[in-house]
């Protein structure tokens, strides 16, 4: 994912900012509690694709993702 284009990409759902998971290749909203899938490179920023987070796997995500990389 490049870091330029997930600084300009928000949450559909509430505006807020996303962070990017790598292993599972989502953008994560903690906000809408929702994880957008990212094929091959492309975000998929729609509600009806995006998948629920569990209780589990927001505590498990780090404050901020950094961008490098």
């Amino acid at each position: 994912m490049d870091s330029k284009l997930l600084e300009l990409l928000v949450c559909p759902v509430t505006k807020g900012p996303l962070l990017f998971d790598r292993a599972r290749q989502e953008l994560v909203s903690r906000s809408a509690r929702l994880a957008y899938p990212v094929r091959d490179g492309i975000p998929i920023l729609l509600e009806n694709e995006a998948r629920t987070l569990s209780d589990e796997e927001l505590e498990q995500l780090p404050a901020r993702t950094p961008l490098a990389g």
